[in-house]
């Protein structure tokens, strides 16, 4: 175990390197033992965990009228009035289904009562009378949409309420945009259990690439056949047949599937560099040659971008999942060095291009990594041969049982606190101890961020079109 190497997902598409090279548990300790659990986080965790884990306390959270929606606005937003308006097909749809029986479970905040400039979770909640634990609706809605770029409304800020909150996020740079997103929305839910019930997994498993090895027969392999047994019609483009050209047939082509889960490399570009905003957190497919065979700047050829998301019709209804670095989008400094907050990865914080994309063309909505993803939280123990995939089979489950989007990404919020709790009496443990488990610290902190940064860009409220209300 003091020999396992930790592999960061995601290529240098400048150099055609890897991003980080593989890391020893030793040099991932050194991360983790910089940091510490924020006490705001720690106790709201621990308060959830005695409450048993649970988010929402009580009722179906696959019925809002039990759950109830919610809907943030920056307080300083200027176009607030004007994206409330363009969003109005799909707030009146919300407010019929989670304030029909009780209407203050609809809600719609925003000026004094939305997200102030520096609000944690907890001063966000605290302004609406809201402490630590399992959601109680009558005090604030279990599904809540925030409406904003991460340079408004933080990463950090969506981290700590999705623990145990149902969290969305949506941001477009138009009004006229946030209207075709809420009439998509509309639209398609107008059509629940119309649809046949298809999903596609899609991972290249380029040459002499431990990283898309594991992603591809230990992640998207395993899932498609748990989607399968759930009597799912199942495509896999699973190594040499995940291509740029198979990728362009899923999304928005002949066979676009309901639910759509990539596994693979992101593309990674220098802070600055022109092509970062559009290009970052792209599918690299199977057209890469993988690391030893190529070098030098990965060419467009390579990966599949928002640029080549096209405007079909087909789109309309589909949720994708994409297991990437930068897949949802990146902060702008570190999180991942020992100098973290002092290097610059973007100029700003952003929401990637793909998702974004896939949004504005008919997409319900995407599921991704914000930052580096960690191959080597698809598997641990001693010999690197144990799976530990269950949030993702759990979100599997969920989602064809009828689970929202944002239900359905209830897991991984459980691990995170679980882990979270872990790793904050691991760093007590050892700051006192002669012989340090450094390699158990750094399975924790991995299994940890990875955990943490998972987000969905879109409303929480919305499931696979799929769904006929059968499990």
């Amino acid at each position: 175990m003091e020999n396992r190497s930790f592999f960061l997902n995601g290529i240098n598409a400048e150099t055609g390197d890897y991003l980080t090279p593989p890391l020893s548990a030793r040099q991932v300790a050194a991360l983790a033992r910089g940091e510490s659990l924020n006490p705001e986080t720690r106790v709201d965790i621990q308060v959830w965990l005695r409450q048993g884990k649970k988010g929402l306390r009580s009722g179906d959270a696959r019925d809002l009228a039990q759950a109830g929606w919610g809907i943030l606005f920056g307080r300083d937003d200027p176009q607030t009035g004007a994206i409330r308006e363009a969003l109005k097909p799909l707030l009146d749809r919300r407010r019929s289904e989670a304030g029909g029986r009780r209407e203050h479970y609809y809600r719609e905040l925003y000026g004094r009562k939305g997200v102030w400039p520096g609000d944690t979770k907890r001063s966000f909640l605290s302004r609406h009378g809201v402490g630590a634990g399992s959601v109680d609706p009558d005090r604030m809605s279990y599904y809540l949409l925030i409406i904003g770029d991460p340079e408004t409304i933080p990463w950090e800020f969506q981290y700590q309420l999705d623990m145990q909150y149902a969290v969305g996020r949506i941001w477009f740079e138009t009004p006229e945009e946030y209207g075709v997103y809420a009439q998509n929305v509309v639209d398609a839910e107008a059509s629940l259990g119309q649809r046949a019930k298809t999903a596609a997994f899609f991972a290249p498993q380029n040459t002499d690439d431990e990283a898309t090895k594991l992603s591809a027969y230990q992640l998207a392999a395993p899932l498609a056949k748990r989607m399968k047994g759930h009597g799912w019609t199942v495509r896999e483009a699973v190594g040499e047949t995940a291509t740029k050209a198979r990728l362009r047939e899923l999304l928005g082509g002949a066979e676009t599937p309901d639910l759509l889960f990539t596994a693979g490399h992101g593309t990674v570009f220098p802070s600055g560099d022109p092509r970062q905003l559009p290009y970052q957190g792209a599918v690299l497919c199977q057209d890469w040659p993988g690391p030893k065979v190529w070098k030098g700047k990965i060419p467009p050829d390579f990966y599949f971008s928002g640029e080549d998301v096209n405007g079909s019709d087909r789109l309309r209804g589909l949720v994708t999942f994409h297991f990437a670095c930068y897949s949802a989008g990146g902060p702008a400094w570190d999180d991942f060095s020992i100098e973290r907050g002092q290097k610059a990865v973007a100029p700003h914080p952003f929401i990637a291009r793909l998702p974004h994309r896939l949004l504005q063309k008919g997409a319900l909505a995407s599921i991704g990594h914000v930052e580096r993803a960690w191959q080597c939280s698809i598997e641990w123990g001693e010999e690197e041969k144990t799976q530990h995939i269950e949030a993702f089979e759990d979100f599997v489950d969920r989602l064809v049982s009828g689970h929202p989007i944002g239900s359905a990404m209830e897991p991984f919020g459980q691990r995170y606190a679980d882990l979270s709790t872990e790793l904050s009496a691991k760093l007590e443990e050892i700051q006192t101890s002669k012989t340090p488990d450094e390699a158990g610290l750094a399975s924790l902190w991995t299994d940890n961020h990875d955990a943490r940064n998972y987000v969905v860009l879109g409303d929480p409220a919305v499931r696979l079109v799929a769904w006929d209300g059968q499990p």
